[in-house]
């Protein structure tokens, strides 16, 4: 069964993380097709202003690119099939009032209607979960969550 939840939020992790790629690569070609097709005027000032911020533009696109790509392939290395006895990587945990999988660096992710905190390990939430086990207690924004099971 959490098998089977991990894989379906795995899943929408992943299409999440391709679409916002698309969007980032549709981004940087249209910013930098702005760039190029900028001409030059009798006002020669404008004309490279306006191929600089398109180039600019263009670079921030592609840093967003590169980092959503690292993002993925950090995600597509994450084991689903291990039943986890500690919070660590891969795992997905329950507490009082929400469900966290520990893997990338999403935020909250609805699947199946359900609402999923995902993660990066390198987060402080998932910092301060990691190596508890069910029964451990927290604390994130000053607020204590205990962990009721982890998968």
């Amino acid at each position: 069964m959490h098998k089977d939840q991990k894989a379906s939020i795995l899943d929408a992790c992943k299409a999440l993380l391709e679409t916002r790629m698309e969007e980032a690569k549709v981004a940087m070609l249209a910013a930098q097709e702005s760039a190029n097709s900028n001409e030059k005027s009798s006002m020669g000032d404008k004309y490279e202003t306006g191929r600089a911020m398109g180039q600019l533009d263009r670079d921030m696109h592609a840093k967003q690119l590169a980092l959503l790509q690292d993002e993925y392939a950090k995600l597509i290395k994450v084991n689903i099939s291990v039943q986890h006895k500690i919070v660590e990587t891969g795992a997905l945990v329950q507490t009082e009032t929400q469900q966290y999988w520990i893997a990338v660096s999403l935020g909250q992710v609805l699947v199946e209607n359900n609402k999923i905190m995902v993660v990066s390990p390198q987060s402080p939430i998932a910092k301060s979960m990691l190596q508890k086990k069910k029964g451990d207690s927290f604390e994130v924004n000053q607020k204590i969550q205990k962990i009721i099971a982890v998968f």
